[in-house]
């Protein structure tokens, strides 16, 4: 089959790969219909993330088509098409059971191989998931594909962003970063009752989706950024700030939008080696600092309805379709944000 693999920062290249077969009673071989790429393929692909062996097949968010099953996978059946989370799950285990798949004690992550071990990618012609029948999530015949796969990353990780935030009715909410995950977080944030939405991000485009989103967006280069925030609330900041980059410049200005004794939820991918806020700034704020992975599989379901329910426009959220063989072409333009790119899919 064909597949979009990582050799270096900067160098993934489309070619042929074996075809994965049934390695264990509980898989599932899939047919991707679309694959997405994700601001977290982007951290091994600029050098940020180190460790992922070449030839790895790339990504983690797919919808497809059930193709073939192991012999102990009892929910599916060939023909269903599905979509992924993230990471597999058992569904059994304690961090199942809790509602934090994304820790599940026998999980994988999508498209990470390191030394050897973990699981191919969905950036493919073909996927092979274990633990498929409390992995994947079966979809109706008429969900579009280039939405419902929001569904298994990005709208369950900006849930996760307002759920651990905390987020309540009346309150003031500031997303940093209005991407793909950042626009998901403000939907989030309106379904919990927040009563104003601020986004902030540098680039016109996703300033503008944020609005139509319904948030109040903010180019955080103005000096007056936090200070909307600020009068906003009677001068004292937002009651929850919602990370979305991955970067210590992104936690430092959602330290500055909250107010003492608010929550600060970070769920972009960091890579650097300390956090960027000292433990006396969070001391003297009063301030909830929460941050993980998101356990994109227990919250599927409830992101799936979200997406479904036609309130907000996710179907905006992908800008570009691309055939897989344009997929270092897709890489390309998604790390750079050209041509208003704010997501991009490949479609076998």
């Amino acid at each position: 089959m064909r597949a979009v693999t990582f050799h270096a920062p900067g160098d993934v290249r489309v070619e042929r790969v074996p075809d994965p077969a049934i390695e264990a009673p509980w898989d599932a071989i899939v047919r991707v219909e679309v694959a997405g790429l994700c601001g977290s393929d982007l951290h091994p692909y600029r050098g940020r993330e180190a460790g992922l062996d070449p030839g790895t097949v790339m990504g983690h968010e797919v919808v497809g088509e059930v193709m073939e099953t192991g012999a102990e996978v009892t929910r599916l059946r060939p023909g269903d098409r599905v979509v992924a989370p993230f990471t597999t799950s058992c569904g059994a285990c304690f961090y199942c059971r809790t509602g934090l798949s994304s820790r599940c004690e026998r999980g994988q992550l999508l498209g990470w191989v390191e030394g050897g071990h973990g699981l191919h990618g969905t950036q493919a012609e073909l996927l092979r998931v274990p633990l498929a029948d409390t992995t994947l999530v079966v979809l109706r015949p008429d969900d579009p594909a280039e939405t419902a796969v929001l569904a298994g990353d990005v709208a369950a990780t900006g849930l996760y962003a307002a759920l651990s935030a905390g987020v309540s009715p009346g309150w003031v909410v500031a997303v940093v970063g209005a991407g793909p995950v950042g626009l998901a977080a403000v939907a989030a944030a309106r379904e919990l009752g927040a009563e104003r939405v601020f986004a902030l991000d540098g680039v016109p485009e996703r300033r503008a989706l944020a609005e139509a989103f319904g948030a109040e967006a903010v180019d955080p280069s103005e000096a007056e950024a936090a200070e909307w925030v600020r009068q906003a609330t009677e001068g004292r900041g937002a009651d929850a700030v919602l990370e979305a980059v991955g970067t210590p410049e992104a936690t430092r200005a959602a330290f500055g939008l909250a107010r003492p004794g608010g929550v600060l939820a970070a769920v972009g991918v960091h890579t650097e080696g300390h956090l960027s806020i000292a433990p006396g700034e969070l001391y003297d704020k009063n301030l909830t600092y929460r941050a993980g992975r998101c356990p994109a599989r227990s919250l599927l379901p409830r992101a799936l309805a979200l997406v479904r329910s036609g309130r907000y426009p996710y179907e905006r959220i992908v800008s570009h379709r691309m055939p897989l063989a344009d997929g270092p072409r897709a890489y390309d333009i998604f790390d750079r944000k050209l041509d208003g790119c704010t997501k991009a899919v490949l479609v076998p």
